[in-house]
């Protein structure tokens, strides 16, 4: 928790203050028409070998299917607006996938910027999107062009369905992630680098597992949607077998343990910094008696959701809902060359806000660090808040202030400078609030 103080917590309260009083009527202006909601899944494993997505030094083409891949969309409506989220099984949409993607969705359904949450849920085990056929394989080039269309399909499945529907939260939690940025001591006892990509078990991680339960108006359930923060990195960069990783089972999971037809999609919570507790497994281990740790996390993630799920007994039929979308300019990593005058001097990062009722949606275009989504749920005014990230974007690592002077992967990969952290969590509880 030591962290979470040192994002500026004074400045946050005092801005909380100011738009508590600015809002404080929101609560009260609930609309009484009906929630509806649509729901779809589809299938996108790839039919052809493929380039998987995550590690630099994997070349070589996939040789098999663990377990399938599914896009998954929920379309909220209501009060004359929408809120459409889409989890994908994918690592996310990286090399301007991103940008194309969304601007193809919003305007063949007339959505506005924030009534979509186009996420993905950061399994490594799952192929390289790209849209540049000098960059990538000729076969995920096709991938990716397949996957538009199946992306566009799904939506609009959900968005042609609606149904009336209620919605409820509740909250568990679950140890399958833990922090990665582990300290690594020299012989004498004093760090070389300090700090490396390891297990930390006492590093902060967010166990908070989130889900929300919608289901139709005869009680029954319509669609399962979970947050919780973690890479899905439990296999590594030996693996050529495509699978969902944690979060991807843990779908399938809960999709296998409720009713037919009920969907799962999962999020990626702020898991910056945070990976499965096994992590980086060179395969699937079939060894007799063994469960493998994928599958072993994933069931126990999604145990973790139905236990969850099954509590919630109040669900609200009448759900206002709103968003908001911004694409924020945030201070640049200074470069090594500090004559060098050409670089932006900013990096920019995509945030989308977005409610149901008492339960807020906040998503993120980039890897955010677990400590940053703790403080925007800790000081959220929703009830409940969903932390998405890989979300509209791929802007890369966002870690806290104080990691920048304790170094390691996340501040080496990141473009951001120190104080972008405290900049997105101000503006995220003002889109919030807002709402």
């Amino acid at each position: 928790m030591e962290r979470i103080s040192v994002v500026t917590c004074r400045g946050i309260l005092v801005a909380v203050t100011f738009l508590l009083f600015a809002s404080s009527n929101v609560h009260g202006q609930e609309s009484a028409e009906v929630l509806r909601a649509g729901v779809a899944r589809i299938d996108i494993t790839p039919k052809e070998p493929v380039t998987l997505s995550g590690y630099a030094s994997r070349k070589d083409l996939s040789k098999g299917v663990h377990d399938p891949l599914s896009a998954r969309a929920v379309a909220f409506v209501g009060n004359g607006k929408r809120l459409v989220l889409v989890s994908t099984d994918v690592i996310g949409f990286y090399d301007g996938t991103a940008e194309y993607l969304r601007k193809v969705i919003l305007a063949k359904f007339n959505l506005r910027p924030g009534e979509l949450f186009l996420a993905g849920i950061h399994t490594h085990a799952a192929p390289t999107l790209t849209l540049d056929k000098d960059k990538g394989h000729e076969n995920n080039l096709k991938y990716t062009e397949t996957l538009e269309g199946k992306i566009l399909k799904v939506i609009e499945e959900a968005l042609d369905s609606p149904a009336p529907v209620g919605i409820g939260c509740g909250i568990g939690y679950s140890p399958v992630g833990s922090n990665r940025r582990e300290v690594r001591l020299d012989g004498a006892g004093w760090p070389k680098e300090a700090i490396k990509l390891g297990r930390n078990p006492y590093g902060p991680t967010d166990k908070q597992v989130l889900v929300a339960k919608v289901a139709g108006s005869d009680g029954a359930p319509v669609a399962v949607l979970f947050d919780y923060a973690t890479h899905g990195t439990s296999l590594g960069p030996q693996n050529y077998i495509i699978s969902g990783d944690v979060l991807g089972l843990a779908e399938q999971f809960v999709e296998k343990v409720l009713a037919p037809g009920v969907i799962a999609p999962a999020f990626a919570g702020a898991s910056g910094d945070i990976d499965p507790w096994y992590r980086i497994l060179p395969e699937f281990n079939t060894e007799a008696g063994w469960i493998p740790e994928p599958v072993l996390l994933g069931t126990l993630l999604g145990e973790e959701v139905v236990h969850v799920y099954r509590d919630i007994k109040e669900t609200n039929v009448g759900a206002k809902i709103e968003s908001a979308f911004i694409t924020m300019a945030l201070p640049r990593k200074p470069g090594e060359n500090p004559d060098d005058k050409t670089k932006d001097p900013t990096a920019s990062l995509n945030i989308t806000a977005g409610r149901v009722g008492d339960i807020g949606f906040i998503g993120f275009g980039c890897e955010m660090c677990t400590e940053i989504g703790m403080a925007i749920k800790a000081a959220s005014p929703f009830k409940h808040t969903f932390v998405i990230t890989h979300c509209n974007g791929a802007a890369g690592y966002l870690p806290t202030k104080d990691m920048y002077k304790e170094g390691g992967y996340e501040v080496r990969s990141s473009s951001f400078a120190p104080q972008a952290a405290e900049i997105v969590i101000k503006q995220s509880l003002k889109m919030l609030y807002q709402l």
